[in-house]
């Protein structure tokens, strides 16, 4: 074999090589554009009240947001009416749809606690959404209004409307850290305020057909009342239509929370002389943690352990600061 023989075959051998490793590129190609893309599972709690109506609205909305504006992003929400259905969905997030990053709003604190872990083990950036988990060794990150003022800021305007004087009863939500977080506030403050008794404090939810139940309950058993706190508006219109079923007159006050359109509209106009105040607790923070989160991982980058979002004190005066009509809460 001449030179010029020589020379042709090992260009074509050449060609042949560079043929191969092509198509071991091309195919290797969406393999790495993969393991390069952020997939982020949005795991929430199913719109069963009005609060959790305006998670799935504004989770929902991120994605939308979110994805548009980055394309290489996948955001994937999940809902569910029940910690097992959540836990399960996990599982899901993790092997069907191969996420990276998860932003939970969990159902329940301790039912929730070891299958987040189970998904952190997995290498998947966590961030815990509200009602916060009972080891925070689970979690990379946690996004949640300010619980502590959630639960004090009420009681400071009861205590003060009562002038520190009367009976108050009051409504939790489900048993999670934010509720506890809320009760304990509460307690905190009506420590200070002797007068003041606390008759009952029952789980209602976060519902308000729970609610009215709890209320009508309340209203059998105690021939006084003079304060409600339910800590969530949706429970407080349940408490509202137990009293005016009852036509007690007793109650002087009812304060809800988490400026739901509704109550803060009746705070505006006056229409209610039960509803004096509220605390603001916006749903749009799911929003606001799935963005935070997705575009730290975009960037290879971590949020803060900690990101509480103020809760203050709304009246009549500030109320239209807080009215958001075509919110669905």
């Amino acid at each position: 074999m001449n030179s010029s023989q020589l020379s042709s075959t090992s260009f074509t051998r050449r060609l042949a090589l560079s043929a191969v490793g092509a198509a071991a590129l091309a195919l290797a190609a969406p393999a790495m554009a993969q393991a390069n893309k952020t997939v982020v599972g949005v795991a929430i709690p199913s719109a069963t009240h009005g609060f959790t109506g305006g998670i799935v609205y504004w989770a929902n909305q991120a994605k939308k947001d979110l994805e548009k504006a980055h394309p290489g992003l996948q955001v994937i929400v999940k809902t569910a009416g029940g910690a097992p259905e959540q836990a399960n969905q996990l599982q899901d997030l993790v092997t069907v749809n191969k996420i990276n990053a998860l932003v939970i709003f969990p159902f329940e604190s301790a039912a929730l606690t070891k299958p987040v872990a189970q998904v952190k083990a997995k290498g998947v950036y966590v961030t815990v959404v509200d009602r916060g988990l009972t080891d925070t060794s689970a979690q990379d990150a946690y996004v949640a209004g300010d619980n502590t003022a959630f639960g004090k800021i009420p009681a400071e305007y009861i205590a003060k409307a009562l002038g520190g004087k009367g009976n108050v009863v009051a409504m939790r939500g489900i048993a999670t850290t934010l509720d506890n977080e809320r009760m304990d506030a509460f307690n905190s403050v009506l420590k200070n305020h002797p007068g003041i008794k606390l008759l009952d404090a029952k789980y209602a939810n976060w519902n308000r057909d729970d609610a009215f139940k709890v209320m009508q309950d309340y209203l059998t058993r105690f021939p006084q009342i003079d304060a409600v706190w339910a800590a969530d508006d949706d429970m407080a219109v349940g408490v509202l239509k137990a009293i005016e079923q009852a036509k007690r007159k007793d109650i002087k006050l009812v304060f809800g929370g988490a400026g739901a359109k509704g109550m803060i509209k009746t705070l505006m106009d006056g229409s209610n002389p039960l509803i004096q105040a509220n605390v603001s607790y916006s749903p749009k923070f799911i929003y606001d943690s799935i963005k935070l989160t997705a575009e730290a991982r975009i960037k290879g980058e971590k949020l803060p352990a900690n990101t509480i979002i103020p809760s203050v004190l709304i009246t009549k005066e500030t109320a239209k600061d807080f009215y958001f009509p075509d919110s669905p809460f």
